[in-house]
């Protein structure tokens, strides 16, 4: 399976450009038209998907902003790693061949894409640009034993968390085709993807914070307006990486739900990322498996970490390339009017792998 082919969503801007419309009533509301043009043009989605961006057109661009804010987060965090979030240019496939695996890294990208809809969904809500949402006002007035009362605009978590898993969850209940044996493996990684799906949303749901500010004299905080907000993406993304460096293998010999692969068979949490297969090795160029390899990727000599020479190297060694560096320096001001400087050169070392 192609992972997350709404990701090609990240080169939508609005407005969306308008395309001929899908086969339909001759005579039609201009708007409904043009969201059956724009739905039916876009690219990766399957026809559940349609139908949400159907029904709700206005949601597009937020859900580009969420898959655009999940690659971009993956790339930060797996920067100095030896895969480091690679994507490409095919709008249906985005991270390519390596997808077609269910390794920890796979699981990862579902489950911060996931995230990154929900969480941009649910931003718009707040930001008053989606008419069909707005803050949440489920505890709006109420006061509490503590003096404070709830009040300002809430994030509206609950309705980006179940537009994430309308839209995002739908390509994997695609009925699947085949033989036995491609259902069977297939029925395996559509439950892996979904639970990593579930386990991105559940971050951000475990990350709502409370915001106060004080009224009163002279800021006495006599009485204090709160409400909920959600965590910075970045937070989320940190959280998921630690979860990716903690992911369960599960087995997939099971057909009703999903186990842990080692003998202990110890339960793991709705939160924990899950994976089928065991990491590949990023270390060599491998097309076939849509792996880059780490030749030729800028290492750290002085390191002890992932982006050390002689990890992201592979043991492989590395170049040294010396680069010289100029620039203005020891600036004072003359009176009057200008700054006077002197140029100094400095020369860095540049190291990448072989």
């Amino acid at each position: 399976a192609v992972c997350c082919r709404y990701l090609g969503l990240v080169g939508v801007t609005s407005p969306v450009q308008r395309h001929q419309p899908l086969p339909g009533p001759e005579l039609e509301d201009p708007e409904v038209a043009e969201a059956r043009a724009v739905c039916g043009a876009l690219p990766g989605l399957v026809a559940q998907q349609v139908q949400v961006c159907l029904k709700h057109p206005g949601s597009l661009q937020s859900v580009s902003d969420g898959a655009r804010r999940g690659i971009q987060e993956c790339q930060y965090q797996f920067r100095n790693e030896r895969w480091n979030c690679t994507t490409q240019n095919e709008e249906h496939n985005v991270f390519g061949h390596i997808m077609e695996r269910g390794s920890r890294e796979t699981a990862f990208v579902y489950a911060v894409t996931s995230a990154g809809v929900a969480h941009a969904v649910t931003q718009s809500c707040s930001s008053g640009n989606l008419t069909e949402c707005s803050c949440d006002s489920s505890r709006q007035g109420r006061s509490t034993p503590e003096g404070w009362k709830w009040g300002g605009c809430s994030d509206n978590l609950q309705y980006g968390v179940q537009f994430s898993r309308k839209f995002v969850d739908a390509s994997e209940y695609v009925k699947a085709t085949g033989t036995a044996k491609d259902k069977k493996r297939r029925n395996i990684r559509t439950r892996m993807n979904l639970h990593n799906n579930e386990a991105g949303r559940r971050v951000v749901s475990s990350l709502m914070r409370m915001q106060c500010r004080c009224h009163g004299i002279s800021g006495s905080c006599e009485l204090k307006t709160c409400w909920r907000t959600m965590p910075s993406f970045s937070e989320i993304g940190d959280v998921l990486k630690r979860k990716y460096k903690h992911a369960v293998q599960v087995s997939p010999k099971m057909r009703r739900r999903l186990r842990r692969k080692s003998k202990r068979r110890l339960p793991f949490g709705k939160g924990d990322l899950v994976h089928i297969h065991k990491s590949p090795n990023f270390c060599l160029h491998d097309p076939e498996k849509g792996i880059l390899g780490t030749s030729g990727r800028e290492c750290n000599k002085t390191s002890i970490g992932s982006d050390s020479c002689g990890l992201l190297c592979c043991g492989r060694g590395y170049n040294t390339q010396v680069l010289k560096h100029v620039e203005r320096c020891h600036c004072k001001f003359v009176w009057c009017c200008y700054v006077k400087c002197k140029t100094c050169e400095t020369q860095i070392d540049i190291h990448t792998c072989k």
